[in-house]
């Protein structure tokens, strides 16, 4: 455990000690544990997963019982605010982070993965996103002071073109703001080498199955589309065109963002 966690903690017992009156906020939620923000978009969030199983584990879920497989790591709490669409204007001018963000109690790390939607919303990205970013910072550190933030790459999902691009503004960005970068994408691209569509989920329109296969995806339709998490149905319908468009992760997916997470975290801790 980090020395500045520790003293945190002991600055926190004492003024308990002193104060039995006050009612602290810092571990309200998970008292004694290290609290983890995972900030990001769908590739965060995981909403089709939860979906396809309700139960999981998740992301967060999963990061937690890594962290807690070392024996040396402290109990650890793993808050996932991902939402699906979202981009850092958004999240800022739409309300979600004073609403989701602002006022969580006792972050002690906060995990930010954007610029997957950024770049496909933003009409000067390079300029626009840099900026968004820092004032995301801004925030964060402001209302959360005690909290190491972490910035992430973005996964392999819009092509190696437009990851290197989003990939370089993060670092840009991190240096800048000298802040630690944690890069997840030479893992997730080196898990994808042992089969590429190993990782992503399928999700297909209904009405672009054959009609005799009807029958066959009932169990996997979910209004008016087809999901599954992973290669079930590859060898019957693997051959449609864009079977395998949707890059977001499925469950194996999220755990190797799990798995790489706590790699990087379990020595920091």
């Amino acid at each position: 455990m980090n020395l500045s966690l520790i003293a945190r903690r002991t600055l926190l017992v004492v003024v308990a000690l002193c104060l039995p009156g006050l009612v602290s906020t810092a571990w309200a939620e998970h008292d004694g544990k290290v609290q983890i923000l995972l900030l990001g978009d769908s590739t965060t969030e995981g909403s089709i997963p939860r979906i396809l199983r309700p139960d999981g584990p998740h992301l967060e879920k999963v990061l937690e019982q890594l962290l807690a497989a070392n024996e040396e790591t402290p109990p650890c709490h793993a808050i996932n605010s991902g939402v699906s669409g979202e981009y850092i204007r958004r999240l800022i001018d739409g309300g979600r982070y004073k609403r989701d963000v602002e006022k969580l109690p006792g972050l002690d790390w906060i995990f930010v993965r954007y610029g997957l939607n950024d770049r496909a919303r933003l009409d000067n990205f390079n300029e626009q996103f840099p900026a968004d970013f820092h004032e995301l910072i801004g925030l964060l550190q402001k209302d959360h002071p005690s909290a190491q933030i972490v910035l992430m790459t973005v996964i392999p999902f819009s092509g190696e073109e437009a990851s290197a691009e989003i990939n370089a503004h993060v670092r840009a960005v991190a240096e800048q703001a000298d802040l630690p970068l944690f890069d997840i994408y030479p893992r997730y691209a080196a898990e994808l080498e042992r089969g590429y569509n190993m990782l992503n989920y399928r999700r297909y329109s209904l009405a672009k199955v054959p009609a005799n296969y009807h029958t066959l995806v009932e169990p996997f339709v979910h209004r008016d589309q087809v999901m599954v998490m992973g290669n079930e149905l590859d060898a019957i319908l693997g051959q449609l065109p864009g079977w395998y468009s949707d890059r977001h992760p499925n469950l194996a997916g999220y755990n190797v963002i799990a798995d790489e997470t706590a790699k990087w975290l379990v020595p920091r801790l």
